[in-house]
Order: C-alpha cells, then sequence, then structure tokens
C-alpha cells in the first residue's frame, strides 16, 4: 500500500464546501486516496514524505475543454485577425494531414503543459478525423497514461460537409454509422465509472453548424444507452446563432433542446450569447457550461455571461480551450485573465478571484460529472499542486492565498504536482517522458504538418 504525507504546508486551500483554509497544515494519502487533512500527528508515518514550509497547496486543476491537436497550429500569424468562422475555414486546410503521430505528439505537449501549471484532470475534444484516423482517441490515452494526468476524452464527430450547408470540407466529415460504431468501441475500452477513475469518455459532436440533426439524436440515444455524458460548442458565436435561425429555424439552445442535448448529462463549450430565458433553462435542467474566456478574447467571440451564471448556480467549469485559439494551454493563467476580464466588464458584480478559483475545481468537476475529484477533503483524490509563497513574486501575498492566483498572478511552473498520489511535475520537470525527446520530434512534427503538405 503506498501512503504519501504533505507535511507543514503554509496553507492548503480546499476549495470544499465550506471553503476551509488550513493554515501549518498536513495532508496523509494511501493508495491516491486523501485519509486524513488538517494538524495531524508528527508520528504518522509514510513510504513518502514532503515537507511544504512556505508553501501552498491547492486542489489539481480542471480542464473542461481542449482541442489538443491545435497545439501544433499555435502562433500562425495568418489567422491571428480571424474569427471563427474564418479561422476554422483556414485551418481546416492545415488539419486535413493529421496522422497518429501528430495526434500523440500534440496530445503529450499540451497535456504536458497543462501539468505544469497544475493540471491534474483534462477532457479533450477531438472531433476532426481525416481518413486513415482509426485510432486517434486511442494515442491520446497512450500519452495521457504516460504523463500520469487523468483523461476524460470524447468521441467528437463532424457529418455536415460544405457541399452539405455545413462549415467544414466534406473530406473531413463521417457518416453516422461509423462515427456511432468508433463512439461505442471507445466507450467500451475506455469509460471506467469506478471511484478515482483516470479513463472517461464523452459524446462529442462537434458544433450545429457541422453536424446534422440526427447525428445528435442518435448520438444522445447512444450516450443516455451506455450512462455517457455528451458535450458541444453552443452559442459562442453570432454567425452561429445566424446559421442555426437562418438554416434550423431556432436559437442554438432552443434547437439543442430539440434534439435532446439539455440535462445534467450535458456540457456546452462557450456558452457565450444565452438571454435571460436560456440562462433559465440552463439553471432548470442542469446543462453544465466549459467557460473559455482566453479564447473567447482571442476569436472575439464575446463575453460569456458568468457572473450571472454562478449566481444562478448554473454549473460552470473553467477550459483553456484549442491552444490554436489561446496558444498556450495554462489553466493558472486562464484563472487570472477570467478575474479581470469579469472585472472589467462586470464591476463589483464579477466573481471574486478565489470564486474562479473555485470554479477551475470543485465547479469544473461537476461539470463532467465528477464529485471524486476538485477539493482536498478526505475521501477525495490526491490530485494537487504546490507553489512556494517564499519567492520574491509572492512578497505580500500571504494576506490571501486564496485569491492570489487570480489577482497577483503566478506565472511559472508549480513545484509539484501530484494526481493520483503520484508525482508528475517537478520544478517544471515532468516526470514521466523525456522532455528534450519529445520537443524534438513534436517541432519536427509541427514542420511536417504545416510545410508538407500537397
Amino acid at each position: 500500500m503506498s501512503s504519501l504525507l504533505i507535511k507543514n504546508a503554509a496553507a492548503i486551500i480546499t476549495c470544499n464546501d465550506n471553503d476551509d483554509i488550513l493554515y501549518n497544515a498536513d495532508m496523509y494519502i494511501k493508495n491516491g486516496e486523501i485519509i486524513k487533512i488538517g494538524s495531524l500527528n508528527n508520528d504518522l508515518k509514510a513510504d513518502r514524505v514532503y515537507d511544504m514550509e512556505g508553501k501552498y497547496v491547492f486542489p489539481g486543476l480542471i480542464n473542461t475543454h481542449h482541442h489538443l491537436y491545435q497545439t501544433f497550429t499555435r502562433n500562425l500569424s495568418t489567422v491571428q485577425n480571424m474569427e471563427l468562422f474564418d479561422w476554422l475555414t483556414a485551418l481546416y486546410e492545415i488539419w486535413r494531414g493529421l496522422d497518429e503521430e501528430a495526434i500523440y505528439l500534440s496530445s503529450l505537449t499540451g497535456l504536458g503543459e497543462l501539468i505544469k501549471y497544475g493540471c491534474t484532470t483534462c477532457f479533450d475534444h477531438h472531433y476532426v478525423f481525416p481518413n486513415g484516423s482509426e485510432n486517434f482517441i486511442d494515442r491520446q490515452f497512450e500519452a495521457a497514461d504516460e504523463l500520469g494526468i487523468r483523461f476524460y476524452a470524447s468521441r467528437g464527430s463532424m457529418s455536415l460537409g460544405k457541399s452539405a450547408g455545413g462549415l467544414p470540407p466534406d473530406d473531413l466529415v463521417q457518416n453516422i454509422d461509423d462515427i456511432l460504431a468508433d463512439s461505442a468501441r471507445l466507450i467500451e475500452k475506455y469509460n471506467d465509472t469506478s471511484k478515482f477513475s483516470m479513463h472517461n469518455i464523452a459524446l462529442a459532436p462537434c458544433s450545429p453548424f457541422s453536424v446534422t440533426p440526427e447525428l445528435l439524436k442518435e448520438s444522445a440515444k447512444l450516450a443516455r444507452a451506455y450512462g455517457v455524458r455528451l458535450h458541444t460548442h453552443v452559442a459562442e458565436t453570432k454567425d452561429e446563432e445566424r446559421f442555426c435561425i437562418e438554416k434550423l429555424g431556432k436559437r442554438p439552445l432552443e434547437f439543442m433542446e430539440s434534439v435532446d442535448w439539455v440535462g445534467d448529462d450535458v456540457w456546452y463549450a462557450h456558452g457565450i450569447h444565452f438571454n435571460d430565458d436560456e440562462l433559465k433553462l440552463l439553471k432548470e435542467t442542469g446543462t453544465g457550461i466549459a467557460h473559455c474566456p482566453v479564447s473567447n478574447m482571442k476569436l472575439a467571440s464575446g463575453v460569456c455571461r458568468l457572473p450571472e451564471m454562478l449566481n444562478m448556480g448554473i454549473n460552470v467549469g473553467l477550459a483553456v480551450d484549442g491552444s490554436a485559439s489561446n496558444d498556450g494551454s495554462n489553466l493558472l493563467a486562464e484563472i487570472r485573465s477570467a478575474y479581470l476580464l469579469h472585472r472589467l466588464n462586470s464591476s463589483n458584480k464579477a466573481p471574486s478571484g478565489y470564486d474562479i478559483l473555485k470554479t477551475a475545481t470543485k465547479g469544473s468537476a461537476a461539470v463532467l460529472g465528477r464529485t471524486d475529484i476538485g477539493e482536498l477533503s478526505v475521501s477525495k483524490a490526491a490530485d494537487f499542486f504546490v507553489i512556494d509563497s517564499n519567492g520574491l513574486d509572492m512578497v505580500g501575498t500571504f494576506t490571501d492565498p486564496a485569491n492570489l492566483i487570480a489577482t497577483t498572478g503566478y506565472n511559472k511552473p508549480a513545484d509539484y504536482v501530484f494526481a493520483a498520489g503520484k508525482l508528475i511535475s517537478e520544478k517544471g520537470i515532468l516526470t514521466g517522458i523525456d522532455e528534450e525527446k519529445i520537443v524534438y520530434k513534436a517541432n519536427r512534427k509541427v514542420k511536417e504538418l504545416l510545410y508538407k503538405r500537397n
């Protein structure tokens, strides 16, 4: 039985229901589960002991929406001034060149960056499947397992090509039977419903402008037959809203409701352009939102009504979105961006820095349907990260450790990151892979993807 003792932490920010902050505290862990937390007996023994004097311990951050493959198309000058539809149209020309190696290496890269900055659980929305892409999701799980991160994958899809009135090129859409068959395969192979599961699967047709109503309906039936969750992009842009009204005769949320895509097993990425009645429907049905502030700003999509959502009790988690619309995979930076954006937009009605932290932890866990992660409490998973309070950049922050990530910001990798009680990053170095080799291979693959297309 593997045991771990965290001793003498300056503060443990629990993000539990009572919002407890435990000062000069300890945490005892067995087999990846928190057994005791608080001021513990000094005689406790463990296989591994870490003295965390002068350090703050936070729950592992949970990313509720990403596109890891986009890590290989970030910082491209040709798309920097585009909004979503034009941006997607330009990038599809590159993404049609994706292969298994690109998926594996981009997953290692994006997940590795997330881990360094305190993320211990990542949901990824992969929906681009060119020919020869049968094992894309399998390669993502392979990468996640090497790194030691909890991985919530999705079988995304596109079925409405340009010739049929959709946005994606015809060679990147698939037929419904193939999509559903692979969805069932992945659920049966990877979805683990046990406590502290490291693997989960959701079904995630891409968006109202890239899939057919039939695919959405059939995906919902299949997901509910297997008891898995549903995810897609909704209410991200005004262009999407116009598309739904003109092509489908309904606003985006009204359309999703008509195809059985509301409920406590559903969450949407972005959720920017909802009216008051639609917010009420989200609350009433338990439908969740993955808030992606940096991506929303980068693509000029708009500002999510986060303060109202949180006040209403709508389930909201935080997300970085794809690296091509964020250009990074850093949830610590996302927390600060979210805090500052909503302070600017909503003034004293904005959520506090701690509110945003809790959105990225306990809130994100709820969006993913997980009750075993997202907080540091007895019987919860030992997923956490540690930062040093003694640096020059942290002088004066000791008065309010719960808010400092959002208000002061933390602009370097965490000192330690643990997932399931295992050390997966130390002083910014990943423990599961040879970073130097992966950087070389990944950059070589990026060049191939960008410059060797026919």
